[in-house]
């Protein structure tokens, strides 16, 4: 019976040639949509066009791991404000971290159109990695007294998505910042 070699890890080399494909290609997919040069991501990355074709074989390859690396950051993003934060302040930055990556995912919409309707267990599984995060950073701050007990983590994103999504509000960031600040207040304990 044969034995089948264990997967190596990736060289150094290999997974600094990668991060640096998803940082330029969400650069890319932000400015040009889901049509952007691929050829033209490579050369920015500072690799040939094979580098990147090894690393992610198809378009759509590339644009579901810069999804999935933004979700990831947002997710993991929770546990390191809640090492270094108080409860209300870890999850006061991470809402203000979500109102970003919402920003970039409304810029790059168009091209996550087609992961959408691909891929729909990536989007579930991003979906429960955010979710996660925010039961933990709300779960933490009840448990320390700062807010309420009947808080819905999801309450707090769905408003801020809600303003995202007006299209009467141009300058719907700044907003939305405001808004985390109010939902912070109050999400306090009534004394």
């Amino acid at each position: 019976m044969a034995k089948t070699p264990a997967k190596r890890k990736p060289r150094a080399d290999a997974e600094r040639n990668r991060a640096r494909i998803l940082e330029v290609a969400k650069g890319a997919f932000t400015k040009s949509g889901a049509e952007a040069s691929l050829d033209e991501i490579a050369r920015e990355a500072g690799v040939g066009p094979g580098t990147l074709y090894r690393h992610f074989p198809t378009r759509d390859a590339l644009l579901e791991a810069v999804y999935r690396t933004e979700v990831e950051k947002l997710a993991s993003a929770g546990q390191e404000l809640a090492l270094r934060l108080s409860p209300p302040e870890a999850l006061r930055s991470w809402l203000l971290l979500f109102v970003d990556y919402i920003a970039a995912k409304k810029i790059i919409a168009p091209a996550l159109s087609t992961l959408v309707q691909c891929h729909p267990k990536v989007v579930e599984a991003s979906r429960t990695q955010i979710h996660d995060a925010i039961q933990s950073l709300v779960r933490r701050a009840v448990e320390s007294g700062d807010i309420r007990t009947d808080l819905d983590p999801i309450d707090l994103l769905s408003a801020i998505v809600g303003v995202a999504h007006v299209p009467a509000i141009p300058d719907w960031q700044q907003c939305a910042r405001r808004l985390v600040d109010i939902l912070i207040a109050g999400s306090r304990p009534v004394k």
